[in-house]
């Protein structure tokens, strides 16, 4: 079975196109397309209102006798959604836009009728330039001037966005050098503090020269005149042998707490509890184990 979506079909080699009848249809002929309501509109007949986009199954046939420099003009037909009642519009290449033709009237739309007396103006500006060279040499004039004005105000807005660029960039270097500024003390101190590090490193350990490797007997020979380096021994430094005083390695506060306890003195001993009859004079005697007799 073939398959149903596929590009290349399979022609015969004795297949021949001209012997395929043609359908004969009529000049024009209407077709159904599916459309969208190009323009929001008011049906004439029940005064119900069809909103632009509105979709509907349309008839479409073309103009006869009407062309657009060869263009050609289409009109569609639809129902209104109401009354059924039969709407026609045509497309309008003059204004790349379509026109309402029969059974409802277009929505005010204030856009088109301020676009209408902006067209309107200019043809009537044509005219009287047409008719009267000296209106058409001022109106060039003036064309001018607003260029000219239009081109100063374009230079001082880039003058101004210039020099916003330049301050920014400014804005941007002076911090930029502050940071480095800052990173430079910050290595600076580091530096510092290896440096010190270092010092107290060196104080701590000393290296002293430790007794020269001698080679092997027979590289000995072969090399009596090579200078053997000296090998290096890292020795910790010894404490001194008198150690400070304690009270010395205290702060001055805990220093003037004890200077106040040995001038105190030290606290009396506590007695002993005595009972009540050691001191009425009665003393008890333990108890004697009882004697067994055979």
């Amino acid at each position: 079975m073939s398959e149903r979506k596929v590009l290349n079909k399979y022609f015969p080699p004795d297949f021949d196109p001209s012997l395929i009848p043609r359908r004969r249809q009529p000049k024009n002929s209407q077709q159904v397309v599916r459309l969208m309501a190009p323009f929001s509109m008011r049906c004439n007949t029940c005064g119900e209102y069809i909103y632009k986009g509105k979709k509907f199954n349309a008839r479409k046939e073309t103009v006869e006798g009407e062309d657009y420099y060869g263009i050609k003009i289409f009109r569609f037909y639809i129902k209104c959604t109401l009354c059924s009642a039969e709407i026609t519009f045509k497309t309008d290449p003059k204004n790349t836009d379509y026109a309402a033709e029969h059974g409802a009237s277009r929505n005010f739309e204030p856009w088109r009728d301020e676009k209408a007396v902006e067209e309107e103006d200019r043809l009537a500006k044509l005219e009287e330039e047409e008719n009267n060279p000296m209106k058409a040499l001022e109106n060039r004039t003036v064309d001018s001037k607003r260029e000219m004005d239009i081109l100063d105000a374009l230079q001082d807005i880039r003058a101004r966005n210039a020099r916003n660029e330049r301050v920014g960039q400014s804005a941007d270097l002076l911090e930029r050098l502050h940071m480095e500024e800052i990173e430079t003390e910050e290595d600076r101190l580091r530096r510092r503090e290896e440096e010190e590090d270092e010092k107290l490193v060196r104080a701590v350990f000393a290296k002293v020269p430790g007794p020269s490797t001698s080679a092997s007997d027979g590289a000995g020979s072969s090399r009596e005149g090579a200078v053997v380096p000296e090998a290096v021994i890292t020795v910790k430094r010894k404490a001194g042998t008198q150690e400070p005083a304690l009270q010395s390695l205290l702060p001055d506060s805990a220093r003037a707490l004890l200077s106040v306890a040995s001038s105190i003195g030290a606290p009396a001993p506590k007695r002993k509890k005595v009972e009540g009859k050691s001191l009425v004079g009665i003393k008890l005697k333990g108890r004697g184990k009882a004697k067994t007799t055979v």
